[in-house]
């Protein structure tokens, strides 16, 4: 006979409501985009009260900080972890940004889009991701070598940005549906170019 599965603990109902609450507000600021969302439309598609969204998150700005949080799946080309940006191996960096996108390109990365959405949107989420983004952008342009390594860097991680919101938000020809390893390697001269590594002997 099976023993009854112990009921959680309020710690863990607790951890479950926020988890059930983060994924239905990064659902919807992606659809959405941060003006257009609401912490009762937030509150409805996770099946609780508004109250106890804002009692577990406080407002809609502190909601959105915790949604933008991106899982490591998702790290964008200018949030890679440092020691995949090693300094002075342009080729390996852009290999690190390529797997990185092809990750984000398998399958739809919410969180990313929710930022990608709403900084589009709204000044604020904008301003947080900057200041977020700009110590990862400086290691990408530290792998890079020569005098344009700022521009070359901004370029790399423009071009993924594009590519993730023509693929997602604006489902546009062929990239909405072309498989990563298609996109991937489509691009990968490009970004070796821009990396200053020149395209790889294949």
């Amino acid at each position: 006979m099976t023993e009854p599965s112990p009921r959680p603990t309020r710690a863990e109902q607790r951890r479950q409501s926020e988890e059930r609450i983060l994924a239905a507000a990064r659902q919807m600021f992606a659809d959405l985009g941060y003006d257009r969302t609401t912490i009762r439309a937030v509150a409805r598609a996770a099946g609780v009260d508004a109250g106890l969204v804002m009692h577990y998150f406080g407002a809609k700005d502190e909601l959105f900080a915790r949604a933008a949080e991106l899982p490591a799946d998702e790290l964008p080309a200018d949030e890679l972890p440092a020691d995949e940006l090693p300094a002075g191996d342009p080729a390996r960096m852009a290999e690190a940004l390529l797997g990185s996108l092809a990750k984000r390109l398998d399958s739809e990365p919410v969180a990313s889009l929710a930022v990608l959405r709403s900084m589009l949107t709204n000044a604020g989420a904008a301003d947080r991701h900057r200041a977020a983004a700009e110590p990862q952008l400086g290691q990408i342009t530290a792998a890079i070598p020569g005098d344009d390594a700022e521009l070359r860097a901004s370029l790399l991680s423009a071009i993924v940005h594009g590519v993730i919101i023509e693929r997602y938000l604006l489902r546009l020809g062929r990239l909405a549906d072309a498989s990563p390893s298609q996109i991937v390697d489509l691009l990968r001269p490009c970004f070796q170019e821009l990396a200053g590594s020149g395209p790889a002997d294949r």
